[in-house]
């Protein structure tokens, strides 16, 4: 059973049950998945770019959307207007895929996971988890790999608190640390 039939034959009952929802659309869902890359000091080399941009179009199944500085900062030597990270965001049945991946795959080849901290849970139920190597995902093979960096994957739900968001975070499996 995928993530979505589990969601709707499992999860909404049990959220139902815990929180005494009436209307099925009060019931928190999973919006979209953005996964972020920000080049960092490597923004004015082409060869890092599309190679990031590769990588991301492997890892989300999706062609990411180059991000530009809105306003120039002279410290970082950014100029308004140039390209600073790649994004993508998923919906639907291609963003549940990359939750199940992330779940199943990803998670456990993290190098030393023990788990996501719930304070990365914010007030308004959403879930950002950082990678410190892009390695974790299995469409990225070591040997092919020049430069190793990380990413970001922002799961955005529709709860109205952390305790919602905390709790169906739970319910879909994610890992999170027992402290």
């Amino acid at each position: 059973m995928n993530l979505q039939e589990r969601y709707k034959k499992e999860i909404v009952p049990k959220l139902r049950e815990k929180f005494g929802y009436k209307n099925v659309m009060a019931i928190p869902r999973i919006e979209k998945v953005v996964v972020n890359v920000g080049f960092g000091r490597h923004a004015k080399e082409k060869a890092f770019i599309d190679g990031i941009e590769s990588v991301l179009t492997r890892i989300t199944g999706q062609k990411p959307i180059m991000t530009k500085a809105k306003k120039s900062i002279s410290s970082f030597k950014i100029r308004e207007g140039m390209i600073i990270g790649a994004t993508a965001t998923l919906r639907g049945k291609r963003m549940y895929d990359f939750l199940e991946k992330l779940l199943n795959v990803s998670f456990p080849r993290v190098r030393d996971f023990r788990g996501i901290n719930e304070k990365q849970v914010d007030r308004t139920g959403n879930l950002t988890v950082g990678f410190k190597e892009h390695l974790a995902f299995p469409e990225i093979r070591a040997e092919e790999l020049e430069n190793i960096y990380g990413l970001e994957v922002s799961v955005s739900t529709t709860a109205e608190g952390k305790e919602e968001g905390l709790e169906l975070f739970r319910l879909f499996g994610f890992p999170f640390r027992k402290e």
